[in-house]
């Protein structure tokens, strides 16, 4: 996991020292730049895989190919393997498999990588070069154009924003070429075929087969991994299978206000798996003095986005005092319908198409927060439900079993799957949102209330450049703008429908 900042201009010695600096939670281990014939390639590096020799930008053999890359390769032994044959490794880095695939392979290659990744590789033998993002965005990327004209890529916006005067995400599933453009090479869709009602035990089947690899190639690292555990039923299934295979004592982390529902179920489920469980209870006066820094983070006053990192920023930070890996479960809820509104999708094409439209909305919220949180400590994220086996066997799965009834509570079908394996109390628990189970809903809403009163909030609303719809929103808002004055970076918020 790193940070990655890549100029077409020019670029200073003191300029490329800034960026990286402003990047330096992405990776506080190493960081380095190299200036070659027409890019800047700059890199700071979170060591996950390859400690010793992993260091970017890495280059090829004739040092005429370069890669810069922030995220992982699960399946980079694989294809190590295969390549070993046509050329030679130069490090043990995952990110170098990327480089050497698109070398031997092609840039079509690049539908064979299997992880979360945003990189750039400068190609100096053909004055070119090639940029790429994984299918779901679980890894950030922007990109602008200078005042010249060139080109700019950063994994944040508080860097990219210091050479242009607007950014753009960069789309995920795609890669782009100067002789391309953007190119989409991967996009969810709808299976060919789907299980039947009556497969049930082949549907229970499938999904803890798809989920125990996807859990398994996540825990690849040379370096500890943890878990996120909410003491909801997502977490708790992930850490239910990564104790499984994990070598070691698996390390466990929560935190949330006194006698909350998170906290209190985190313990019944730790106590039940025996890891080893850290805790933190935060009190409203952290809560508040956190969201500062924790909106500079995540690039975004979205209100919900907002009070649900809040407690990701503090389990974070507790957690990077322990791993430098952790295992969440963001995704379960747009896969198998947990979320209330999705009882009306009774038939399977129209759920698809709408658990779909959400994944692909995930790079700009639910992701985004999941990763700014973690990197703001310098601690890894990784989500196994968003693996893209996990995905295409749910999109299987017919409707009537996913939709929540009368007699059948959200996420009905992954509950029965995963029977036994943790406490019931915590197997049959309602879903909550992580900011409502940690307390943090509560103490921030009434603090927006307390402190903004009426006629702040409709002069707030009147003189704002976008909607601002809440007291909370508009607290956030605020504080958005005195961290990143330019209008233009509003573009880059994604927004839920309510505040």
């Amino acid at each position: 996991m790193c940070g990655i900042f890549v100029s077409m201009g020019e670029v200073n010695a003191e300029q490329m020292d800034e960026v990286l600096n402003l990047l330096h939670h992405r990776g506080p281990d190493e960081g380095k730049s190299v200036l070659l014939d027409n890019v800047n390639l700059g890199h700071r590096r979170l060591s996950i895989i390859g400690l010793e020799d992993g260091i970017q930008p890495i280059h090829n053999e004739t040092e005429d190919q370069w890669i810069v890359c922030n995220g992982e390769i699960y399946n980079y032994a694989s294809i190590k393997e295969q390549l070993e044959q046509e050329t030679n490794f130069l490090t043990h880095s995952d990110s170098e498999v990327a480089l050497k695939l698109v070398e031997t392979k092609g840039v079509e290659a690049i539908d064979q990588l299997d992880g979360m990744f945003a990189f750039f590789i400068a190609d100096q033998k053909n004055q070119s070069f090639i940029v790429a993002r994984d299918t779901l965005g679980i890894k950030p990327l922007y990109y602008g154009v200078d005042d010249e004209g060139k080109y700019v890529f950063s994994s944040e916006l508080k860097a990219i924003y210091k050479f242009v005067k607007q950014a753009h995400e960069f789309p995920h599933g795609h890669y782009f070429t100067p002789e391309k453009g953007f190119v989409c090479y991967r996009k969810i869709e709808s299976p060919d075929y789907e299980f039947s009602k009556e497969q049930l035990s082949d549907v229970n089947h499938h999904i803890r087969q798809t989920m125990e690899i996807a859990v398994q190639k996540r825990l690849i690292a040379d370096v500890e991994v943890g878990v996120l555990l909410s003491g909801g039923l997502d977490s708790s299934l992930i850490a239910a299978i990564a104790k499984k295979y994990q070598q070691g004592q698996l390390k466990s982390f929560c935190v949330g206000a006194e006698g909350s529902a998170d906290v209190i179920n985190a313990r019944k489920v730790a106590e039940s798996l025996g890891t080893e469980h850290y805790e933190y209870i935060y009190k409203q006066e952290e809560l508040i003095e956190a969201v500062s820094d924790v909106i500079y983070h995540l690039e975004s006053y979205e209100p919900s986005l907002v009070r649900s990192a809040i407690p990701n920023y503090f389990v974070s930070k507790l957690a990077s005092e322990h791993v430098k890996v952790i295992l969440s479960g963001e995704g379960a809820d747009e896969l198998f319908a947990g979320y209330a509104y999705m009882e009306n999708f009774q038939d399977t094409a129209a759920l698809n198409k709408e658990i779909i439209r959400i994944l692909n909305t995930l790079h700009h919220v639910n992701l985004q927060r999941a990763d700014r949180m973690s990197m703001a400590h310098s601690l890894e994220l990784r989500v196994p439900f968003l693996d893209l086996d996990v995905v295409e066997n749910a999109l299987r799965i017919p409707a009537d079993l996913k939709i929540h009834k009368a007699d059948r509570m959200e996420k009905w079908l992954l509950r029965k799957a995963f029977d036994g394996e943790i406490p019931e109390e915590v197997l049959w628990r309602k879903k909550a949102e992580f900011s409502e189970g940690s307390g943090a809903l509560d103490l921030l809403d009434s603090y927006a209330e307390k402190t903004i009163s009426d006629e702040e909030f409709a002069s707030i609303q009147a003189e704002a450049a976008v909607e601002v719809r809440s007291k909370q929103e508009a607290f956030y808002y605020q504080i958005f703008r005195k961290h990143f004055p330019q209008t233009s970076m509003l573009k880059t918020v994604g927004r839920w429908a309510t505040a």
